[in-house]
């Protein structure tokens, strides 16, 4: 695993782990927490080293959050710069890039998927494009979110009442293919999240799919579970569509 700074800022930074064969393409890890500062890239740390044993190139992402130094618009800035310094680093192939993200960090995950839509923004000319999403119990509607985490996206947002640039949900149909990986007994980021956003997505003649599993909000981020062994599947599917 190799450290990574995209910044001057102490979070802008990300850990590369490849691969010991071949890679099957970059896979950038985003993890949740509610875009809260005492949440960090330590838990994606786990899936990073399962994507490498399965063959992904697994860039685990940090950022600002709310009480570090983030929300809108600096953790939008920080994904789209972290992905971007992909094209950086030496011998690496990103013509696969994937991004995964867990509950907030599937809201981010699937809004930098999407960024080519949100011309006039900062974030629309992306360097490093992104060819798949995928959600693991993702928070992708931000108006029907309002209530969760005591009020995270509120607070994610700072009183910014046009979500037209923030909102994966706003954004659909995306250019590419989404996978919604959501536990059916989720009682933290509900899993009319994703059903919601697939429907929405396929009814504009949009490529994505809901992945039900039996499990909780985290279930999808253990990489002991059947939720995460169906999570790497969905990423082969998605390569070799």
């Amino acid at each position: 695993m190799t450290t990574l700074p995209y910044g001057k800022d102490p979070q802008q930074l990300a850990e590369l782990t490849r691969p010991s064969g071949t890679s099957k393409g970059v896979v950038v890890v985003i993890h949740g927490g509610f875009w809260r500062a005492q949440y960090d890239l330590s838990l994606g740390r786990p899936l990073a080293a399962s994507l490498a044993e399965a063959g992904w190139t697994a860039y685990n992402l940090e950022y600002r959050r709310v009480g570090n130094g983030g929300g809108y618009p600096q953790t939008f800035d920080d994904v789209a710069a972290g992905i971007d310094a992909l094209a950086a680093i030496d011998d690496l192939d990103t013509s696969t890039v994937v991004t995964l993200g867990h509950s907030a960090g599937g809201h981010l995950a699937v809004w930098a998927a999407g960024r080519a839509k949100l011309v006039g923004t900062p974030w629309a000319d992306p360097v490093v494009p992104v060819t798949a999403a995928v959600a693991q119990a993702g928070v992708l509607d931000l108006h029907a979110a309002v209530n969760l985490g005591s009020g995270a996206a509120k607070q994610f947002m700072g009183g910014q009442t046009d979500l037209t640039d923030a909102d994966p949900y706003a954004q659909v149909p995306l250019d590419v293919p989404v996978r919604c990986v959501h536990g059916t007994d989720d009682d933290i980021v509900p899993i009319s999240q994703s059903r919601t956003y697939v429907d929405r997505t396929r009814s504009l003649g949009g490529d994505a799919e809901l992945i039900e599993v039996q499990g909780d909000h985290f279930t999808v981020i253990d990489p002991s579970s059947r939720a995460w062994e169906r999570t790497l599947q969905a990423l082969d599917d998605l390569r070799s569509a």
